[in-house]
């Protein structure tokens, strides 16, 4: 990316999420502007801004610290950001192309921030909200200027986790949409769409299972330890590899249905029942890899050199685990 292709990027929110995505825009390059718009007096503005830059550079030097990228660097890349009160705001949105509201969780913050960045903001800029609990449907009316409004939902820490939840409201401009991913691509980020729909995708996977886990201790059925171990060593070792929906068409869309019906009749609740469409997919021969069809279409792939490529990215993830081991006496 050159300089000319650079955007300014602005963060409304000093907070853990402004500041994660300050870091993330500051390393791949971009100017940033934190700006804080809760009025404060001089002696607290300092002390925020303070401690919001002191957590940028300490996050950069963890990175650096175990390989990441020079240590060397890391002055440059704070120097990209550059901190301004409500007071300077106006002046501060100047320029540029995203904005990004991170400010608290409540009506009342998004509600105000919303407003002011809809007054002040250049008539072109794209306004994407960080928000984990409303959605874009809910904001876009807020913003005052729906066909460039969107939902951006990072996961923390946002300046680690590739993904980033891009949701739109019926009124957002398409090109918007576009703009916002190759953005997000641009910086290493690796962007999913979704529709407005409470818990987006990964928090409302994590949540069940997060449930699911702590349950599992309540019932007395393992200790904390151990069932985190099956989570790291088991579960997540699966889905590093495959995705979920990916992993019910390779072991089998009805394996995953009778499996669904034993559970909820030996446990005695509904909570896993598996939903119609695995049901449906039964039905129309779509059991995924075995049928050449399922969530996905395997009609046009070498299922062989599939399954080895997915075997491989197993045996690696064992590999850096320290995990794979010699066959024994040969």
């Amino acid at each position: 990316m050159t300089q000319a292709q650079r955007s300014i990027i602005a963060c409304i929110g000093a907070g853990r999420m402004g500041r994660g995505i300050a870091h993330a825009f500051a390393y791949a390059g971009h100017a940033v502007r934190l700006i804080d718009i809760k009025s404060r007096d001089d002696a607290a503005q300092r002390k925020v801004f303070a401690e919001a830059a002191a957590e940028i550079r300490s996050s950069l030097e963890s990175i650096a610290e175990i390989g990441g990228f020079d240590l060397h660097a890391v002055e440059t890349i704070v120097q990209r950001v550059t901190f301004h009160p409500r007071s300077q705001a106006k002046a501060a949105l100047q320029g540029v192309s995203y904005i990004f509201e991170a400010v608290p969780e409540t009506l009342e913050a998004k509600t105000l921030a919303l407003a002011l960045i809809n007054q002040i903001a250049g008539p072109d800029s794209i306004i994407a909200s960080t928000t984990s609990t409303f959605l874009s449907t809910q904001l876009a009316g807020l913003s005052g200027r729906s066909r460039y409004f969107l939902n951006v939902h990072w996961l923390n820490p946002a300046f680690l986790v590739p993904l980033v939840e891009v949701s739109p409201a019926k009124a957002t401009d398409r090109t918007v949409v576009e703009r916002m991913m190759n953005l997000l691509t641009s910086i290493g980020k690796v962007p999913v769409e979704c529709a407005a729909s409470p818990g987006y995708i990964v928090p409302r996977i994590q949540a069940l299972a997060m449930n699911e886990a702590a349950r599992l201790v309540e019932e007395g059925v393992a200790t904390a330890e151990d069932i985190d171990k099956a989570v790291l060593y088991g579960f997540g070792f699966r889905f590093a590899v495959l995705g979920l929906l990916e992993f019910i068409d390779w072991g089998g869309g009805d394996i995953l249905y009778y499996a669904s019906r034993y559970l909820s009749g030996a446990l005695k609740s509904d909570r896993f029942n598996a939903p119609d469409i695995v049901q449906r997919n039964m039905t129309e021969g779509r059991n995924g890899l075995r049928d050449g069809r399922g969530f996905y279409d395997y009609s046009d792939k070498d299922l062989r050199a599939y399954r080895l490529s997915r075997l491989a990215e197993f045996l690696r993830m064992l590999q850096e685990a320290g995990l794979a081991r010699p066959p024994a006496d040969v």
